[in-house]
């Protein structure tokens, strides 16, 4: 992989309007992942209008969050990535007003498709979310 790029770099790449990740966008979740190691990871608590049913998070913004983990990964490391396949295993419910550890890594590599994995975990260390996805490594 390439040199890590800045966040700044990051968002250079686009408009910084990601409905996951953008600053500008002020309907977004505004994900702040890092690299940590072989991990990108983030922090998050959800407010109630990112919830489902009362006091947990929807199904949709938690995939949203494990695909911006994996596929973000990615980008930070250089690779520009499209999602081709994405799995979401629920374990239990996401809640909203809790703290949320976002977490994703590179599982394998073969040719231009990059296996990834990634969890949300609760503040007990119970994972409540995994997925597991096929990027795409574009030009």
């Amino acid at each position: 992989m390439e040199q890590k790029k800045s966040r700044e770099e990051i968002q250079a790449l686009g408009d910084n309007y990601c409905f996951a990740c953008g600053a500008k966008n002020p309907y977004g979740l505004h994900l702040q992942l890092q690299i940590e190691g072989e991990r990108y990871v983030a922090e998050k608590t959800l407010p109630r209008e990112y919830q489902s049913y009362s006091g947990v998070v929807h199904g949709g913004i938690v995939t949203t969050m494990l695909d911006e983990a994996m596929g973000g990964y990615l980008v930070a490391c250089g690779e520009k990535a499209l999602t081709a396949r994405i799995d979401v295993r629920y374990r239990k419910p996401t809640p909203v007003g809790e703290k949320l550890v976002i977490a994703a890594w590179v599982e394998s590599r073969r040719g231009n498709f990059v296996t990834m994995k990634s969890t949300i975990t609760l503040p007990d260390g119970t994972i409540s979310a995994e997925g597991t996805a096929t990027m795409a490594v574009v030009e």
